[in-house]
């Protein structure tokens, strides 16, 4: 059986057409970019050659997947090609999608990026990440989700220094139905993120949320607040937190991939949320920051919605970005 009928035997069966609309109808701008400018290549070309793969590459990098992630992928795709002789540029497309998803998971098969939560204890997730980038909304939302399971979730609003930070935050506790713990504006963040710990732990809560200050004009003062925080979390909770998120804007591009560089190098990032990416063509920024930094993209942002904040499946995702090729390669 083919990759694409796989894809699509997977994603429009009753279990999982929920989750491949969300991701089709969120990465359409980088689809309809993507998708058309494959589909130009392939008509412009009868035969796989040097030609087809320089043009391929360039597709690849306009849609933000990252140059020593698409010399990768380039170098695989010839392997593949005259492996399986193929002459046809048809195709390869459906190579294509297969190396994709093989560049995210490596030699890992899961589907589908787990919060790392602690069974029956508290589990702690710091938020990290420069203003801007949606980390307060993507809070609520993460928060939403947990309180769906069952969970029991507290939130601590640890970024003093954003004007409407703690505001923001606490709108998103009385919508979501989970209590906020704050401080006044200007306060120590790690104070906040002591009580905020204590607090949970004294509500036997099962996850706690804490927001962290995105200033990054003095980066050595915001890493060393992070690393600050990080240190009163390890003393209350050892082996807390159980989770750094890193919360990046699609929309940024290659600033997003300078951002996660920068946070990686000051601080143990477990996972990056990507937000906002409906509203980018260039989707492909997911597997440049898979492939290059090593870190597993744990949520993406598909839509303004509470309910848009999705778990990332690296095949829903390849299934987003072939969605309108997949009637056309069926087998």
């Amino acid at each position: 059986m083919s990759f694409f009928k796989k894809l699509k035997d997977k994603f429009t069966g009753n279990e999982e057409t929920e989750v491949s609309d969300k991701y089709k109808e969120g990465l359409s701008k980088t689809r309809n970019s993507f998708s058309s400018k494959i589909n130009d290549l392939v008509a412009k070309y009868r035969k796989v050659d040097e030609d087809f793969f320089e043009d391929l590459e360039e597709i690849l990098i306009s849609a933000d997947v990252g140059v020593s992630t698409v010399m990768d992928l380039i170098d695989e795709l010839k392997m593949e090609v005259k492996r399986q002789n193929i002459k046809d540029t048809s195709k390869v497309k459906e190579v294509i999608s297969e190396k994709l998803v093989e560049i995210y998971y490596g030699e890992d098969n899961e589907s589908v990026e787990k919060l790392n939560l602690q069974e029956g204890e508290l589990s702690v997730v710091l938020f990290v990440g420069v203003n801007g980038v949606g980390k307060t909304t993507t809070i609520g939302k993460v928060a939403h989700q947990l309180k769906q399971e069952g969970k029991k979730v507290v939130l601590a609003a640890g970024d003093t220094f954003r004007a409407g930070a703690i505001e923001q935050l606490e709108v998103w506790g009385e919508r979501v139905g989970v209590e906020v713990v704050k401080h006044n504006a200007g306060s120590d963040p790690a104070a906040v993120i002591y009580d905020g710990v204590k607090a949970a732990k004294s509500r036997n809560a099962d996850v706690l949320l804490c927001d962290t200050a995105g200033r990054l004009q003095n980066k050595v003062n915001l890493m060393n607040e992070l690393s600050k925080v990080k240190r009163v979390i390890e003393k209350e909770i050892p082996g807390a937190p159980h989770e750094v998120l890193l919360v990046l804007d699609a929309t940024t591009g290659q600033n997003a991939m300078s951002q996660a560089k920068t946070f990686s190098e000051s601080t143990d990032v477990t996972g990056i949320v990507l937000t906002k990416l409906d509203g980018t063509a260039k989707g492909g920024i997911v597997l440049a920051i898979r492939n290059e930094l090593q870190i597993p993209v744990k949520f993406i942002g598909l839509g303004e919605k509470v309910t848009d904040l999705q778990s990332f499946d690296a095949h829903a995702f390849v299934y987003g970005l072939f969605a309108d090729m997949l009637d056309d390669n069926q087998e």
